[in-house]
Order: C-alpha cells, then structure tokens, then sequence
C-alpha cells in the first residue's frame, strides 16, 4: 500500500494534535514551555535571594545568562537580544513577586462543552 496523499496526512496529524493538547488540557499537565518559565524563576530568584553580596550574585546571574544564550546563540537568536531579554527577566523577577498570571481554563470546574 501507497504512502497517503500529503493532505490527508496533514489532517490527521491535526486532528491528533488537537486531542492531545484536549486531553492535556483536561489532564491540566504543563507543557515543556511551562516548566522551563517555572525553572528559570526559580532559578533566577534563589541567585538573587541567596546571595547576600550583590557582587557574588551578579557573577552567578552571569554565568546563568551565558549559559543560556550560548543555547539560544546555537540556535539561530541574536546574543545582544538574548541578552536583553535575559537582563528584563532578572530586574522582572528581582521583586521577589510571583510574575506568572493564574491560568483561569486550567481551574477545576471550568470545562468549556464538556
């Protein structure tokens, strides 16, 4: 039997995709995006709690950035961007306040049509 027409495959592979993002979404399970936001608050205001020098705590702060822009640098972004983004979330995140809005859909009881 033949390969199936590219049209149909992509149908089918939408409609998969949409079941598994429902039934995420009902399981209410985080996604890849999610955890990593979670990883690097957390990892950004322990440094910056941690750390009772402010000079120890930048070095640390830097550190984390370059690592983490060399990733993005390998993947195509602009380190100067990269690093601008990275330096917002730091001062972003430096009040100590929890920075992500509560995902209202992911509430108990709050399944549309079902």
């Amino acid at each position: 039997m033949g390969r199936k027409p590219k049209k149909q495959r992509t149908e089918e592979q939408r409609i998969r995709q949409a079941e598994l993002r429902s039934a995420a979404k009902k399981a209410r399970r985080p996604d890849r995006d999610d955890i990593a936001r979670m990883l690097l608050w957390q990892m950004i205001s322990s440094v910056q709690k941690k750390s009772a020098d402010k000079r120890d705590s930048r070095e640390m702060l830097d550190k984390l950035r370059n690592q983490i822009v060399d990733g993005l640098e390998a993947q195509g972004f602009d380190v100067r961007e990269s690093e601008d983004v990275f330096e917002g979330l730091t001062k972003r995140y430096a009040n100590g306040i929890f920075p992500f809005r509560r995902k209202l859909h992911l509430k108990p009881g709050t399944d549309k049509g079902e």
